[in-house]
Formats: C-alpha cells, sequence, structure tokens
C-alpha cells in the first residue's frame, strides 16, 4: 500500500509500504478515507524532526526512524480484533491520533492527553497519510451517516480547538478575543460559537482569514496590520476589555500582545506554539490578577464526540478546507503551499484516490 514517509527535512515520499498487521485485542483495522494536514505536519516536513522519532527512538511509541506522517484522520472499519464492542465491520470512523495508558495519576484524573506514556499515531509512530492503518479502538469515535468525509475529515483538529474552549473557563455572554485566526484559530472560533460566547472578536494580518472568522461565528474583526486592536476591544467593551483572550498565533511576544486586551480578573490562553522565549509584563498579570491558562491537544473521550457533534450539526468543510489532494500530490499540492505560506486554507488527502 501507498504512504506518505516523511524521511528528514525537505525528505518526504510516497512509497510502497507493508500492510497493517491484523488487528490485536482491542485493536481495528481502518481503510483511510480522508487525512488532514495541519501546521505540525508543515513544520515536520520543513525542518524537522521536531516531534516525529527520526533520530532518537521514540520512549512510548518505540519506533525509530522514517515515519508516515498523519495524524487527522477518518476511516471506514475493515476488520476487529478480540474485545472490539463498540465498532463493527462498515463503521465509518474519526480518530482521535493519540494514545494513553489509562492507569497512570493524569489519565485516572481524566486527563488523557497528558498522560505519562502519551503518543501520537502520525507524529510518533505510522500514521494515517496512508491506505490502511490498526488502531486501538479507544481512540475512535462513530461519524454520523449524513455528516461529508471532507466535513467528518476535520473532527481531530476541532477537538484540539474544543479543549482549548474548555480550558479558557469561557461563559456565556463572555467578551472573548482569539489573536490568530488561523488554523486552530479557526476551531477555536466555532467551538466559541457552540460554546454561547457573548461576543468574538477575531484578530489578524489576512483580510481572508478575517472573512472566514466573520462566517465561522466573529462578531468582529481586526486587521492588527492596520488598526491597534486595543482601541478597537475598548470600543467594544465600553474600556472593560476581554473577559477571555485566546493566543492563537504562536509569535513570540502573543502573550504581552493578549494581556493589554484582558480585563482586570479576566483569563488569557495560550494556544500557540512559540519558536522562542516568551515576553510578558508580569507585574500587569499580578496587579490585575489575570489567569494565565495553556492547553494541549485534546481529551479524545470527550472532545472528540463533541467536536463529531458539532460536524453534524453545523458543515464546516466550505467554510475552512481550500483543497482535497491525491496522495500521490501530497508534498507537491498541499505541503509546498503550507511551507511557502501560499496555502489559504485547510488541506485534505484523499488516501484511496487512484487506489485498485
Amino acid at each position: 500500500m501507498r504512504a506518505l514517509v516523511l524521511h528528514a527535512a525537505g525528505d518526504a515520499r510516497i512509497e510502497e509500504r507493508p500492510e497493517p498487521a491484523e488487528p490485536g485485542a482491542g485493536e481495528v483495522r481502518l481503510a483511510v478515507t480522508r487525512a488532514g494536514l495541519c501546521g505540525t505536519d508543515a513544520s515536520e516536513y520543513a525542518a524537522g524532526p521536531v516531534m516525529t522519532p527520526l533520530k532518537n527512538r521514540h520512549p512510548a511509541s518505540g519506533v525509530l526512524g522514517p515515519v508516515v506522517l498523519g495524524h487527522e484522520f477518518i476511516g471506514v472499519v475493515e476488520s476487529v480484533g478480540d474485545g472490539v464492542d463498540r465498532f463493527a465491520v462498515g463503521d465509518r470512523v474519526a480518530a482521535g491520533a493519540g494514545v494513553w495508558c489509562g492507569q497512570c495519576d493524569w489519565c485516572r484524573r481524566g486527563q488523557t492527553n497528558l498522560c505519562r506514556s502519551y503518543w501520537t499515531y502520525g507524529l510518533s509512530a505510522d500514521g494515517g497519510l496512508t491506505q490502511r492503518v490498526t488502531v486501538p479502538q479507544a481512540m475512535l469515535h462513530p461519524i454520523a451517516p449524513h455528516v461529508s468525509e471532507d466535513n467528518a475529515a476535520l473532527a481531530q483538529p476541532l477537538a484540539v480547538g474544543l479543549h482549548a474552549v474548555d480550558r479558557s473557563r469561557v461563559r456565556p455572554g463572555d467578551v472573548v478575543v482569539v489573536h490568530g485566526a488561523g488554523a486552530i484559530g479557526s476551531f477555536i472560533i466555532a467551538g466559541l460559537k457552540a460554546a454561547g460566547a457573548g461576543s468574538i472578536v477575531a484578530v489578524d494580518v489576512d483580510e481572508a482569514r478575517l472573512a472566514t472568522a466573520r462566517k465561522l461565528g466573529a462578531d468582529v474583526t481586526v486587521n492588527a496590520g492596520e488598526v491597534d486592536p486595543l482601541d478597537v476591544v475598548q470600543e467594544h467593551t465600553g474600556s472593560a476589555l476581554a473577559d477571555v483572550t485566546i493566543e492563537a498565533s504562536g509569535v513570540v511576544d502573543g502573550l504581552s500582545r493578549v494581556q493589554r486586551l484582558t480585563r482586570r480578573g479576566g483569563t488569557v490562553l495560550l494556544v500557540g506554539l512559540p519558536k522562542g522565549e516568551v515576553s510578558f509584563r508580569a507585574l500587569d498579570l499580578i496587579l490585575r490578577e489575570i489567569d494565565v491558562m495553556t492547553t494541549l491537544a485534546h481529551v479524545c473521550d470527550t472532545n472528540l464526540p463533541a467536536a463529531l457533534d458539532l460536524l453534524a450539526a453545523r458543515d464546516l468543510a466550505p467554510l475552512l478546507v481550500e483543497r482535497v489532494v491525491p496522495l500521490d500530490r501530497v508534498v507537491e499540492d498541499a505541503l509546498t503551499p503550507m511551507v511557502t505560506g501560499t496555502a489559504r486554507g485547510k488541506f485534505l488527502v484523499d488516501t484511496q484516490a487512484g487506489a485498485s
């Protein structure tokens, strides 16, 4: 079967790979129908290895060497192993991609995304940018029959956005600023809308992203390259500032940018991953008693079903998906525009296109 295999920075190849193992106890074999690409995949291709175990064996997955990318994928159940009681052959399912032990302190507290031995298909081991894969049933959830393949393929990144919304502690009626309306920022805006945020302010420097943010539910959009977001937020709130600010751009000074938009006693949530040391004004945070929160990945048992429910109620694919490409063209038609900055939206991969 064919797969996209990452060997080194700038070296990702479509190769023939062995068929996956037959499912063991608690496992399911999938025919992958769609896989999504995100900034993490682009970073691994452009400048990796960052998270992929290309040089050192991963301590939890045990994998070393070239890795099949793809941590956002859906598929159809082809076969099931012993003890699988949630799925049957022919079921459509979305994968959470993360693997947790279920026994450590974090898992017992429901923080499976922080599991002591957490690892991810497509980053820590071979993932879903291939035609078939065998995975644990625990990381799978069913897709409603009426949800399209393209829309369902957004489930995993949307789950990440919903976990961020949970971590932000947003309440109905809150004014929320989302700083960075790119891929993860878009999913957060969709989640905030579903959570009943009172008003959503999206901040970016790209007018196309801001236009998408409005379609997703942003009430106010701000081009930070033209207008000071503080002026807009003050005018929008009567100088009260935002109840919650979410930094989703990953710029190094992101925290200092959003804290000035946050009201006394408000909350800042850090989502974007800065590539350097972060600067902020600690005294201001302390004197105004602003809470600083962080978020990582998603909790599969809660956030992935919630994402699938939202996708069953709302078709986000027309707003977010730029293009669906065949597996054989992933590097040229998807990863390259993502790395060069010419991508305008989400890329999905039809892994079965051209399959015999």
